[in-house]
């Protein structure tokens, strides 16, 4: 998942004070360019009391550049109109990269209160930029005759995202239906931190499990169990053993706890997160943000929020995602109702007097596993340390790209067990800064994502290298034990390694379009690591035991592709049950209120959906689409993945999955100057040819 911070304007802020001490904004690290190494947050220095100052003074500047563009009396020309614009608000940009950043990875009661207070102000100032005439006019005017003034294509490209960008932002509505499309905003960025401060709430402090019984831990590992004593004497209860919702925690206890009713009580304690009639409760919010939308997509000219949002995607339509989403519902469904019969077997054979439910699934599963490929996830995980993992990135990255990374010491970080990587091309010349942010804690929201504090671009005739952050939440270590990732989390650092490789590669002049893709796009870059992940050849450069050093042994890699297809159907369908409620959401048409519970269980009836799968994200913690970036968007992740899945056979085909010829291809066309033209463009002048279902199909088993 890759989020970014994407500010067009700010406000106007007559009503607030300046800052009472001057030697205080002298102090603040924010008022100037970093003076630290290669110009990353000054962390070390930043103090919670920095931050509204700073957004004051940066909403204070982006104003008065926004003011000079508009009072010019000269005629509007590419360079005083649309690159000024395009290189304005660098101050609000710093402040913003780093406090919106840290609300996600490392927030506390202060940072929220500052967030409630400031979104909404960003909103406004936002919608003052795009609805202001005078801008829009100049913008207008040059965006009219932009074919005579003998500029480049990028310019040109540039002139044509800017002026689609307010007009879909309301620039040309009447001055009453902005005045309500405004209010709109505003309302949708306070509820928007809402939702995402309540789940943060119901993941991490709502809910625990707590066991004093060893017997209830009957059938877990002893790595789980030791890291749960530890959490456990951590909050005050030595002796006992202490579980969270986080997926480290949550996942293995449903693959092996023997405790069925325990494995119910934590699977409930997960589906059931903002929806508890409690302060946390997101139901009415979540009614109220599809309502809103809604109201925002009519005014704006769209029949519903969903065509608004993907009639700047690749797909287009509402109508293309829903025959894309179905065509594949169709396929995968069959197959897992296959699993199920089989774990339903197992579960027979042993003796149970019980249907199978949602929250057998993942132990059933993993018996199955067992049973049909002989593999035991515990058997894999002493080969893929933490260290191990992130060194075969690293590897595979340099065997691609030429690119190396030298270990950091002297980079501030916001929290201790971050850590820092310098990455260098191959002549030696820096290329960007890598943050990478492994475990969970209480103050990080849940899943990964990949972001950046720096955005690549290009400043006064020099490049603005890039200051990326990666994010996870994986299995921390435990005593004399180093973290040990199961696969599903080596995969996901390769995939959020991919956005990183985006974020370091991306090239181009101007800030509009350097590295924007379609969001139905960007994915692509970090699914197609994943397919290195697991590549024989690649586990092993990397794959070898933590203890021994030994590399991880064929039996064991045959294993792994032989079980590629395993639980296939399962993956793929409740990720497109998730899929398929988002767009059923964002495809109604101004709704008086949404009663979330029975509107989803009417979408999951008329999807298909069985009893014994849930959808990946249930409405209540949505977080994606209400207070993420992916609304009428969560099925970019298999639009790319057609991509990704098309591109790494390419390579195969080539007989060199690490072909040097394709990879510089790659990262010319889909990664360095992918926001040059449009996605299927781009992603053509490196294949030669529109992408076919076929891979995808065939890696997921479903033809």
């Amino acid at each position: 998942m890759r989020k970014s911070i994407l500010l067009l304007s700010v406000i106007s802020f007559a009503m607030i004070t300046s800052c009472k001490n001057e030697k205080k904004m002298k102090d603040n690290p924010f008022f100037a360019e970093y003076s630290t190494p290669f110009q990353v947050p000054a962390f070390d220095k930043i103090d919670t009391a920095d931050y509204m100052p700073a957004f004051i003074e940066g909403i204070k500047q982006h104003d008065s550049e926004i003011s000079a563009i508009t009072d010019d009396s000269d005629e509007p020309t590419f360079e005083n109109t649309i690159l000024t614009f395009d290189k304005s608000g660098k101050m609000l940009t710093r402040v913003s990269k780093v406090f919106f950043n840290l609300t996600e990875s490392n927030t506390n009661d202060q940072l929220q209160s500052i967030a409630t207070k400031v979104s909404p102000l960003i909103s406004k100032h936002n919608d003052d930029i795009s609805m202001n005439a005078k801008l829009f006019a100049r913008i207008k005017t040059i965006y009219g005759k932009r074919n005579e003034l003998k500029l480049d294509a990028q310019q040109i490209r540039v002139i044509e995202k800017y002026y689609r960008d307010f007009e879909r932002r309301g620039a040309n509505l009447p001055k009453d239906q902005q005045d309500q499309l405004r209010k709109i905003n505003e309302d949708l960025s306070t509820l928007g931190l809402k939702f995402g401060d309540n789940l943060l709430a119901e993941t991490n402090k709502n809910f625990k499990l707590v066991i004093d019984n060893k017997a209830d831990l009957d059938g877990l590992p002893e790595g789980v169990i030791s890291a749960a004593a530890e959490v456990a004497e951590k909050n005050g209860n030595k002796g006992k053993w202490q579980f969270s919702l986080a997926k480290p925690s949550l996942i293995p206890f449903l693959q092996y706890a023997k405790n069925r009713e325990l494995r119910e009580k934590f699977y409930r304690g997960y589906f059931m997160r903002g929806n508890n009639d409690n302060a946390n409760d997101n139901k009415t919010v979540l009614s109220e943000i599809i309502k809103l939308r809604a109201e925002k997509a009519k005014l704006l000219g769209f029949d519903n929020y969903a065509a608004y949002i993907i009639d700047d995607n690749m797909a287009k339509t509402p109508a293309t995602v829903d025959a894309f989403l179905n065509k594949l519902m169709v396929a995968s469904l069959p197959v897992a109702k296959a699993e199920l019969a089989e774990m339903q077997k197992i579960a027979d054979s042993e003796g149970a007097k019980f249907k199978l439910q949602s929250w057998d699934w993942w132990y059933y599963s993993e018996k199955l596993h067992k049973q049909k490929y002989d593999l035991d996830e515990n058997e894999l995980k002493p080969y893929f340390s933490l260290e191990n993992v992130r060194n075969g990135m690293f590897a595979v990255a340099g065997k691609l790209y030429g690119i190396t990374f030298t270990k950091g010491t002297n980079l501030p970080v916001y929290q201790k067990d971050v850590e820092t990587f310098e990455v260098k091309e191959a002549d030696g010349s820096h290329l960007g800064i890598l943050y990478l942010d492994y475990f969970p804690r209480n103050s990080k929201s849940g899943g990964a994502w990949c972001t950046d504090f720096q955005s690549a671009g290009w400043e006064n005739g020099k490049k603005v290298d890039p200051v990326i952050s990666m994010v996870c939440n994986f299995t921390p270590p435990t005593g004399n034990m180093p973290a040990l990732l199961n696969f599903d989390e080596t995969s996901t650092l390769f995939h959020e390694f991919g956005h990183a490789l985006h974020g370091l590669f991306t090239l181009g002049k101007y800030n509009r379009t350097a590295g924007n893709v379609p969001q139905d796009y960007v994915e692509m870059p970090s699914q197609i690591m994943e397919n290195w992940a697991s590549d024989p050849q690649v586990l092993k450069m990397y794959a070898k035991h933590y203890k021994t050093g030994e590399v991880i042994p064929d039996k064991l890699i045959a294993k792994i592709e032989k079980s590629g297809l395993f639980n296939q159907g399962f993956v793929t369908v409740e990720y497109l049950a998730a899929s398929i409620l988002d767009m059923d959401y964002h495809e109604l048409a101004a709704p008086a209120k949404v009663e979330a519970v029975a509107f989803e269980k009417n979408a999951m009836a008329k999807a298909g959906l069985i009893d014994e799968i849930l959808p990946r994200y249930r409405s209540t913690y949505f977080a994606h689409i209400f207070s993420g970036g992916y609304a009428a968007g969560y099925y970019v992740y298999m639009w790319a993945a057609v991509l990704d899945a098309d591109a790494f056979d390419y390579f195969k085909q080539s007989g060199n999955i690490f072909n040097p010829e394709l990879a510089a291809k790659f990262r010319k066309n889909c990664l360095a100057e992918s926001g040059d033209d449009e996605g299927m463009i781009q992603y053509k002048k490196f294949r030669g040819q529109e992408p076919s279902l076929d891979p995808l199909l065939k890696r997921r088993g479903l033809k």
